[in-house]
């Protein structure tokens, strides 16, 4: 099992990015969640099997149909099973 800490930089608010971070951690199977920074930035906490959480990963590079994604910063954390789901924080 796996954690990570996630911070999106690009075009990636406005263009629904949580709402497609969700159904794509949901299709997935990983926990966690997803909120916009006031500076711009998306941040996410991803919690699941390797392979999914590394797929989640690859998939913030893409970011949703209308994000331009400039970098995304992966911090690997101890896991810790904490969620129950995955959900967009406000």
């Amino acid at each position: 099992m796996k954690r990570v800490h996630v911070y999106i930089s690009g075009k990636v608010q406005g263009v629904y990015f949580r709402a497609y971070t969700e159904e794509e951690a949901l299709r997935l199977g990983v926990k966690g969640w997803v909120r916009n920074l006031p500076d711009g930035r998306v941040e996410a906490v991803f919690e699941g099997e390797d392979e999914a959480v590394d797929q989640m990963v690859a998939w913030c590079h893409r970011g949703s149909p209308y994000a331009k994604v400039t970098h995304v910063e992966v911090i690997e954390e101890p896991y810790k099973g904490e969620f129950t789901d995955f959900r967009i924080r406000r």
